[in-house]
């Protein structure tokens, strides 16, 4: 096969014979949309949840581990998981009862509980660094552990890659134009400054980029995935990290591993899979049982240069933390999510289904000629259009095709497969069956068939 995606006719045909197939399914949505348009922009809660495929939203009643039920009631296998905020399934039944057991006893005192030694404890067992916080996002844990080093290096501007993702951070919504400058995203809302004032971009697996970046002496931080998630999977060259930390050392920036997707990867993420050194880990999302929950965890000398950089007398008003972050409830979630959810035996059945996942996707693109790719990244896989897996932000981000993402989504939705919005991946938590793969296996063929066949 030599055309890289399908017609675009027949593509445009099939999106409107799915829209008609998700109309008729799903009216009591259809109500809820109409009510709640009234009062919320598009109606949903956060604009970016217009994004997803179809006229109006699918309206969740409820949800059990891989599984949910829509107003609708149709039953779905949730792929999603809440974009890795559900990747322990949804409602785990002992992370439920420790955070139902906290909130009648108190939700949040602004002082510790019991559970947040245990939660650090488990942390850094976990992802090699020793000194832990707590915050309510991912996003918060990166600020936090930015402003930090900036503290402690006296520097201004931090690095990330093309094409990362770090949640709402303003300094990562940097890329980079045809000239090779840092420019702002397409479609960041209200950048507070020229993102060249604030960061430094590299394309991912870039040595050469990544040390000439460094050389210039005002980096505090490089803030990585140690494999793109957000742009679909990319993972990392062979020697790729040993390199990143050895400029990161010589040249004086904190290195700073963002695991909140990557978290995927095993029990201690990619930090553990791939014997990682860094200076700093972010985790979110997934940590809580589905409560908010961050964290951000330091190595013993960073944490120490952090602590006698600030004065007691000002700690509260320096930008790090909020009256709710370490909260009671969180710290439940955590505690009980990572001794007893997802455990390392729990990953265990989260990686083979996330292959067998994989392999059911290659199987169509092998049977059909289809010039597209799929990459794992252990309970995560993710399909690309390209014949080979892309090696940076740019080359993944050359081969997306949102018309075509739609349709097949908008095709899985319509047979009780929801897969993560704006991106091709599949997630599994402990409860994911086999037969919960083979749904997507077998929808996914009939897809493919509809575009090739």
């Amino acid at each position: 096969m030599s055309e890289r995606y399908p017609d675009r006719a027949r593509l445009a045909a099939l999106w409107e014979s799915e829209l008609e197939i998700f109309r008729a399914q799903r009216p009591r949505s259809s109500d809820e949309w109409e009510r709640a348009i009234q009062h919320m922009p598009d109606g949903v809660p956060m604009l970016w949840m217009a994004k997803w495929p179809g006229p109006w939203p699918v309206y969740v009643a409820e949800a059990s581990g891989a599984h949910f039920e829509c107003v609708d009631g149709i039953d779905h296998v949730d792929l999603c998981l809440g974009d890795t905020g559900a990747m322990c399934g949804h409602a785990p039944v002992a992370a439920v009862r420790a955070i139902s057991a906290q909130l009648a006893k108190g939700s949040t005192f602004m002082l510790p509980t019991t559970d947040a030694a245990a939660a650090a404890e488990l942390l850094a067992q976990r992802f090699r660094v020793p000194v832990w916080q707590f915050s309510l996002s991912a996003t918060d844990a990166n600020r936090s552990l930015i402003r930090y080093a900036r503290q402690v290096t006296g520097r201004r501007r931090i690095l990330v890659h093309d094409y990362s993702y770090h949640g709402t951070v303003d300094e990562a919504y940097a890329t980079l134009d045809e000239a090779g400058e840092v420019v702002s995203r397409r479609g960041n809302i209200g950048p507070p400054v020229p993102l060249a004032e604030t960061t430094a971009v590299v394309q991912f697996n870039d040595v050469p980029a990544l040390e000439a970046a460094l050389k210039q002496g005002d980096i505090a931080a490089v803030l990585i995935e140690p494999a793109l998630t957000n742009i679909g999977i990319v993972l990392p060259d062979p020697g790729y990290h040993d390199a990143v930390r050895e400029l990161c050392t010589k040249h004086g920036a904190i290195l700073i591993i963002d695991e909140t997707h990557t978290f995927s990867a095993g029990p201690g993420g990619m930090v553990e899979t791939l014997d990682l050194s860094p200076d700093a880990v972010v985790l979110g999302k997934s940590i809580g049982g589905g409560i908010p929950a961050g964290a951000y965890g330091m190595t013993r000398e960073f944490a120490l240069a952090v602590r006698e950089s600030l004065d007691l007398e000002d700690i509260d008003v320096g930008g790090v933390g909020g009256t709710l972050a370490g909260n009671a409830l969180s710290l439940a979630g955590i505690r009980a999510t990572l001794s007893e959810v997802l455990t390392p035996r729990a990953f265990e059945s989260m990686i083979d289904r996330s292959t067998e996942w994989a392999a059911g996707v290659q199987a169509a693109f092998d049977e059909f000629d289809v010039p597209w790719q799929v990459t794992q990244l252990g309970a995560r896989a993710e399909y690309s259009f390209r014949p080979t897996a892309p090696r940076d932000g740019a080359e993944a981000a050359a081969a997306d095709d949102f018309e075509l993402q739609q349709y097949l989504h908008l095709h899985a939705l319509n047979r009780g497969i929801l897969m993560t919005p704006f991106h091709n991946m599949a997630l599994m938590c402990p409860a994911t069956t086999a037969a919960d793969v083979e749904r997507h296996t077998a929808a996914f063929r009939e897809a493919v068939v509809s575009l090739y066949a």
